[in-house]
């Protein structure tokens, strides 16, 4: 079974505002997209959506993201479980009985990470790191900027080669 690193990232111009999702492996291996007027967090979420339809299910996943909230919803961070998964337990409601932001994506996103036969893991890197940053995550985050920038001028965003 082959393993990848890969990144994923959200640009929102405001937030909401123009925004835009992308995930990076290389060069040759990427992919973006657009929206007129998303919430970060939804381009964030998009951006992982998007890879998991895209990559080979039986390929391992190591994603680096910057967003403490996809981490935190989708896998857990320090030793805590994902947010998810209690979600799902209490018939997709948050613990105060309020409905789940962004379901419309978290629950598709969930059910494509168990069904899933590759390992997935997510490892939180900083955003945005003048020297010595993630490589993926910077590559990720550049793409994903300026998709967001092309649909806040009206241009054709660049989506990219997509997976290879």
């Amino acid at each position: 079974m082959s393993s990848l690193i890969v990144a994923t990232d959200g640009s929102s111009l405001g937030n909401p505002g123009p925004s835009a999702w992308a995930y990076y492996v290389d060069a040759g291996c990427w992919a973006a997209g657009g929206f007129a007027r998303a919430t970060n967090n939804v381009a964030e979420l998009t951006a992982v959506q998007q890879l998991l339809l895209a990559a080979p299910g039986d390929v391992d996943l190591e994603i680096h993201a910057d967003s403490q909230y996809v981490i935190d919803a989708l896998a857990g961070r320090n030793g805590k479980r994902p947010w998810v998964a209690g979600w799902r337990a209490r018939g997709w409601k948050t613990a105060a009985g309020a409905p789940v932001a962004n379901r419309e994506l978290i629950e598709p996103i969930d059910a494509l990470l168990r069904s899933r036969p590759g390992r997935t893991v997510f490892v939180w890197v900083r955003a945005h790191q003048r020297t010595g940053g993630d490589p993926w995550n910077e590559a990720a985050d550049a793409r994903a900027q300026e998709a967001a920038q092309a649909v806040r001028a009206g241009r054709a965003v660049p989506t990219g080669p997509g997976w290879r």
